[in-house]
């Protein structure tokens, strides 16, 4: 996974309370709490390094004494932490998530300090080991089996600059591109590393491939027109089997990534016998029951995802390119307008109920 960190296993602890003060009734302050923040421009990594041990802790309440009968609460500690982080307990509970610049979530409670209904004596902080599980945060994301071509893809649709070779496995690390318009509006896709057969069951990089998937709104799959081959070892699959096993193993890991809105990019439209392939390949997109007896019963997806568009392109030759970065705009223009109705209706609602 080369130097990119998705996942950060820390140690939280809230601050002790303070001593109370028995002769007086004094109370003692209370312990710190620990806070993870959403920050921008932060990355696991950069946590990583700036806290080796991995380990924070908040400061201790102060005691109550004559001159301060309520002592002072503890130095909260506040952990910055990049945007799209979920918060697992070490037995895989979610415990909360981070999407936004700003968000807080309150990781360990600082322990009350001495008074009356404890003897005077102070409690300690809450303590536990918390997981930092990062998932992209992306508007489209890129889809498909290795060499199909997404890296290329992105290279000629955004800025970024991925690792481009003649063999499967170049993209060892999900690397953002932000396709960027004529009229300054940016769109930001992840291409992610390639998924192989039994992604579900975490073989390749299943799981660290898919959870990525989970937090882009738009799927773009990405399918080699001359079909799909990983090694001599595996079976050869056509285009149209593998948009079908594609299909399955976002399915199988997860069954609302097979709802999400989708394109699809027919790649490759430079090679001989293209043109054939794609008219053979939309005859069997049309009417995809028709060609399910080409795969084994358990490859084939409860439900065949229908596409928003289907735009041939060729990342050699640059066919299609723009319009697929048309069709990615228009395609998160209507995602965004249909949420902003129904945000709408949801406000009507409540007015009307409240009435």
């Amino acid at each position: 996974y080369g130097n990119f960190v998705d996942d950060l296993r820390v140690y939280v602890r809230g601050g002790t309370g303070g001593m109370g003060y028995p002769r007086l009734g004094g109370e003692g302050g209370r312990g710190g709490d620990v806070w993870f923040v959403a920050r921008e421009r932060i990355t696991l990594r950069s946590v990583k390094e700036k806290y080796p041990l991995k380990r924070f802790v908040a400061g201790t309440g102060a005691n109550s004494s004559v001159r301060a009968l309520k002592g002072e609460k503890g130095k909260d500690c506040e952990v910055p932490v990049p945007l799209g982080i979920s918060l697992v307990t070490d037995d895989g509970k979610q415990i909360g998530e981070l999407n936004a610049a700003g968000e807080r979530f309150l990781a360990a409670r600082g322990g009350l300090g001495g008074s009356l209904a404890t003897n005077f004596l102070p409690c300690k902080g809450q303590k536990r080991i918390v997981h930092l599980d990062l998932k992209l945060i992306a508007d489209v994301g890129l889809v498909g089996f290795p060499n199909a071509g997404k890296s290329s893809l992105l290279s000629k649709i955004s800025h970024a600059k991925p690792e481009i070779a003649n063999y499967p496995f170049t993209t060892i690390q999900p690397e953002l591109g932000k396709i960027m318009y004529k009229d300054y509006k940016q769109i930001s896709v992840a291409d992610l590393p390639g998924l192989i057969e039994g992604a579900h069951a975490n073989k390749g990089m299943g799981h660290k491939f898919l959870k990525h998937v989970e937090r882009t709104k738009q799927l773009l799959f990405v399918v080699d027109i001359s079909g799909f081959q990983l090694s001599i070892k595996t079976r050869f699959r056509t285009a149209f089997e593998t948009i079908l096993l594609l299909t399955k193993e976002l399915e199988l890991y997860k069954e609302e990534l097979a709802t999400k809105p989708a394109l699809l990019a027919i790649n490759k439209m430079d090679l001989p016998c293209a043109k054939d392939n794609l008219s053979e390949l939309m005859s069997q997109l049309q009417n995809p029951q028709d060609f399910l007896h080409l795969l084994e019963d358990e490859m084939i997806p409860t439900n065949t995802l229908e596409f928003k568009e289907v735009i041939p392109i060729s990342t050699y030759t640059g066919e299609g390119i723009e319009e697929l970065k048309a069709c990615i705009r228009k395609s998160i223009a209507e995602e965004a307008e249909q949420e902003n109705e129904e945000y709408r209706k949801k406000k009507l609602l409540l007015l009307q109920t409240s009435k």
